[in-house]
């Protein structure tokens, strides 16, 4: 865990002072904007900062990453219903306090792993949306004009028929302050000319006297930081949903920083640590009346920037945020809702990437097409419902291509004891061995694909051997075993059999408890040895023994089995030290 001692090196500590100082600045009304774009009061989207930043520096893994209130997660907050209102504030902080829940334990569990079940796909098309989201969501508070309608599109479609009840001046800020945001950012001052653009934005109307809604006029600032504050645990039930996608995005997002921020040590960040950090985040977050956070990706970027050579970069920022609070807490509701407005529909156009569109939209039919309906859905329902469809898309898309990355090999032997693989053959033909060596995930969607990959037993096959070798395989699963019944069923039909190679105790207690061990004989089942390819050459060298000795006296072949079964020589009926093959033949 994190050392304490570490956190303010002498030679690091100017560096970091200056970043924390840009991060804590520019967070201010970054924050506000976050609890806006939340449709809760802004106030607990600059707690949530505050809280969020330095909790996370001190227990992330990653020494850069910002946990704030990202623009993904604060839009499903504004599609959850319950923390919407006056007298919702303690269900939005029960929200928090049960994400972070939820991240703890991922941390805990270590389910970093879990995240690459997400196709790229899916991530594009839901952060695309987002960005659109954000814009579209703004458009109130930047024309003035309040509309109507069920989502985000069709209430910006009710604004475009209503231009004519805009109001101008509101209109004229949002657009001066967007203007404004671009020019000064790039400046010398930088991510801080977003700050010197609110403050213009919002400084304009109040001094020609313009009639434009203020911060203050939605939210009381107090000159004082927030006290712990009781959540809601009755509404915990209709939380649980909400919860765990604001918990899935907040942690996709801060895999990203983990992927792409080195530590100063040089190592790359642990993926579970970090979960840990954003989960105690959040749950700090949740009691000093904070909204959800999580790792933002552009705050991580902007500390980076700013020169940080340490986490104490981001404790620094948290408090200079709450010195921020302190000091300027009455002037801050004087910022003009149309210049945070601007600020938003800046973030969300520079969310959207439609180089990354072009890219996946190449890729494939496939991954347009989940790309296009995570898009879509995103667009159009509720984004804790559009999140968890993401996932289910993104586990159907990888059982699908699971499925379809079977083979199918055979494994030919010369005289000289050298193998190679060619493709299987369509049918198991008369008196010869055919050892099979299937690739890719062997699980319930798979079966039927490798049965049909499996050599059809025909008329003209008798006297026959399949080897199938199951090396390195630990689990196949009652589908798959029942494959292996019904083939070794055939081939028994057929006067041939089934012999299969293994490695795992596992798989051989599987296959006793399907009855293929029964069905094809014990003498027939295999366990490798410690020596790659040694058990599997013996199965060949002892069914082209079989197959002379049916083809000598066919009579004698059941007796044959039925004593190597008793041999007290063998491994599962067969030696496992009398191959000749050597161990890069098998």
């Amino acid at each position: 865990m994190l050392n304490l001692g570490s956190l303010f090196n002498r030679e690091t500590i100017k560096d970091d002072a200056v970043a924390g100082l840009v991060l804590g600045v520019e967070s201010v009304p970054d924050g506000l904007a976050g609890g806006l774009l939340a449709g809760v009061n802004p106030i607990y989207g600059l707690y949530a900062y505050m809280y969020g930043t330095f909790t996370g520096g001190l227990f992330t893994s990653s020494s850069f990453m910002a946990v704030q209130a990202t623009g993904a997660m604060a839009i499903v907050v504004a599609d959850i219903g319950a923390v919407q209102g006056d007298d919702t504030a303690s269900v939005l902080f029960m929200l928090s306090i049960l994400t972070g829940i939820m991240m703890l334990v991922a941390g805990f569990l270590n389910a970093g792993s879990i995240l690459r079940f997400v196709s790229n796909a899916v991530m594009v098309g839901f952060i695309n949306a987002v960005g659109i989201n954000i814009v579209l969501g703004q458009l109130d508070n930047f024309t003035g004009y309040e509309a109507e309608g069920a989502n985000r599109v069709s209430r910006a479609f009710n604004t475009l028929f209503n231009l004519g009840q805009a109001h101008w001046p509101t209109v004229a800020v949002g657009v001066g302050t967007i203007i404004l945001i671009v020019i000064l950012g790039r400046t010398k001052l930088g991510p801080l000319g977003m700050v010197v653009a609110i403050i213009i934005g919002s400084a304009v109307p109040a001094l020609l006297g313009s009639d434009v809604a203020m911060l203050s006029s939605i939210a009381d600032i107090p000159r004082a930081l927030p006290w712990i504050t009781m959540p809601d645990f009755g509404s915990i039930p209709t939380l649980i949903i909400p919860a765990f996608s604001l918990a899935f995005i907040g942690l996709v997002q801060g895999a990203g920083i983990s992927s792409n921020f080195v530590n100063p040590d040089g190592e790359y960040p642990d993926a579970s640590r970090d979960f840990i950090g954003q989960g105690a985040a959040n749950v700090v977050a949740g009691l000093f009346q904070g909204m959800p956070v999580g790792g933002s990706m552009s705050a991580s970027s902007l500390v980076k920037e700013a020169g940080a050579k340490s986490r104490t970069a981001l404790l620094i920022a948290g408090v200079v945020m709450g010195i921020v609070i302190l000091v300027f807490g009455s002037a801050v509701g004087y910022i003009a809702m149309p210049a945070l407005a601007g600020l938003l529909m800046t973030v969300g156009y520079k969310t959207v990437k439609p180089r990354d569109i072009k890219e996946v939209w190449r890729t494939g039919n496939t991954q347009a097409m989940v790309m296009a309906v995570t898009f879509a859905l995103t667009m159009l329902i509720a984004l804790q419902y559009a999140v968890l469809v993401g996932v289910g898309i993104s586990m159907i898309l990888y059982i699908i291509k699971q499925s379809n990355r079977i083979a199918v090999k055979q494994r030919i032997i010369d005289k000289n004891g050298n193998t190679r693989e060619v493709d299987a053959p369509d049918e198991v033909p008369a008196n010869e061995v055919v050892m099979l060596q299937p690739y890719g995930s062997l699980f319930f969607a798979s079966a039927p694909i490798f049965e049909e990959a499996l050599p059809a037993v025909t008329s003209e096959t008798t006297n026959s051997v399949v080897i199938l070798r199951l090396r390195g395989r630990d689990d196949l699963g009652s589908t798959f075993t029942d494959v292996l019944l019904r083939y070794a069923e055939t081939l028994d039909d057929a006067d041939s059999k089934l012999v299969i190679v293994a490695d795992s105790p596992n798989v051989h207690e599987q296959l006793a408890v399907a009855r293929v061990t029964n069905a094809v004989g014990e003498q027939n089942i295999y366990a490798s040895s410690k020596w790659v390819g040694e058990t599997a050459g013996q199965a060949y060298d002892d069914a082209e023994a079989w197959i002379e000795a049916r083809a000598r006296d066919p009579e004698k072949d059941s007796e044959s089995d039925q004593s190597d079964e008793g041999d007290p020589t063998t491994e599962s009926g067969k030696s496992s030290e009398g191959s000749a093959h050597d161990d890069d033949n098998r």
